[in-house]
């Protein structure tokens, strides 16, 4: 047990699950986090493949839990032979100062170096996904939260521990019910339809090349997630020439909560250049609106290039996120 002035940091049991929810719902919700039930909870913390008991920590003052501190690490993660990834640190903010969430960052750390991890990250892969309710629109949710928010004290620390800021993310968010395609992206379709290019839903007994589409994009996830949805008959929109795949966007898939689930974009490097992408976006869009499905969320750098793509189709920024690295010495 680690102490520091007066807080005590120990391993979270599961005898603490009832105090740390209700921790969690009065001060995580403020920024837009998703409450958890006692089961909730358990099944994302204690319940997940990459649960590591270390990696669980409470904060305590006067028999009183007001931290909760979360991390996970995973060899076969992206960046995991090397970084340890933070998921959470949250603590009742008329109880906590920068010190005391400065400790639970330390001991995070720390656990990190004994596995032999040379950083720690706050990034998207992580697989410990926070979900979180849109600002405007609480009862509309993104599976995963891919940074921190700026306002929280975490952030603070996070600074001060000289964290470096590697990027912001944007979470974005259309409702669905009123989209139409732009007539200028309609008009890039012809175009592109006059090169020999066509965009269509894939058709498996009719369309050829798709897993060397994907295996060309070097994304593995995609390369697996789409062909299995493929396989199961699930809607992909595709771009074809000659009936062979050249790009796609997708799956279209409905969620129970009337969210737009899509795995990506991507175009074949060979065939870049022609407004395929864009196109595709549309097109994807377009298919969720008539799968029924209530509204989109998605998130993207804040530089990135393609932000003027999901603004032209309607997406607004509902809050960002900030990415954060540091090298463990």
């Amino acid at each position: 047990m680690v102490e520091l002035m007066q807080m005590q940091i120990r391993l979270m049991e599961r005898s603490d699950v009832p105090q740390v929810v209700v921790l969690w719902n009065e001060e995580a919700m403020e920024y837009h986090y998703q409450p958890f039930s006692v089961e909730s909870f358990i099944a994302k913390f204690f319940e997940h493949d990459y649960y590591i008991a270390e990696l669980l920590l409470v904060g305590v003052i006067d028999s009183e839990i007001v931290a909760f501190a979360a991390g996970c690490i995973g060899e076969d993660l992206p960046l995991g032979n090397v970084a340890g990834y933070i998921t959470t640190v949250i603590g009742r903010r008329d109880r906590m100062q920068l010190h005391h969430y400065d400790a639970l960052v330390q001991q995070l750390e720390q656990c990190f170096r004994e596995r032999g991890k040379k950083q720690a990250d706050i990034l998207f892969f992580n697989p410990m996904k926070l979900a979180w309710n849109m600002p405007t629109v609480p009862s509309h949710e993104h599976n995963n939260a891919p940074g921190i928010d700026r306002a929280m004290p975490f952030y603070s620390t996070l600074k001060k521990r000289h964290y470096v800021e590697r990027a912001m993310q944007c979470g974005m968010y259309l409702a669905l019910g009123n989209f139409v395609i732009p007539e200028d992206i309609l008009q890039k379709e012809q175009q592109a339809y006059a090169k020999g290019y066509a965009i269509t839903m894939y058709k498996q007994a009719q369309h050829t090349g798709l897993e060397a589409m994907l295996q060309a994009l070097n994304n593995e996830q995609w390369l697996n997630d789409v062909t299995r949805h493929a396989r199961e008959a699930v809607p992909l929109v595709v771009a074809i020439q000659n009936d062979r795949c050249v790009g796609f966007a997708g799956p279209i898939v409905r969620e129970s909560n009337g969210r737009a689930f899509f795995s990506g974009i991507g175009v074949h490097p060979d065939h870049e250049g022609h407004g395929l992408g864009s196109i595709l976006f549309f097109k994807m869009i377009e298919a969720f609106q008539q799968a029924s499905c209530q509204y989109v969320t998605l998130f993207t750098g804040s530089n990135n290039p393609a932000i003027r793509i999901y603004t032209k189709a309607g997406f607004r920024v509902e809050k960002q996120f900030a990415i954060l690295r540091k090298e463990l010495s």
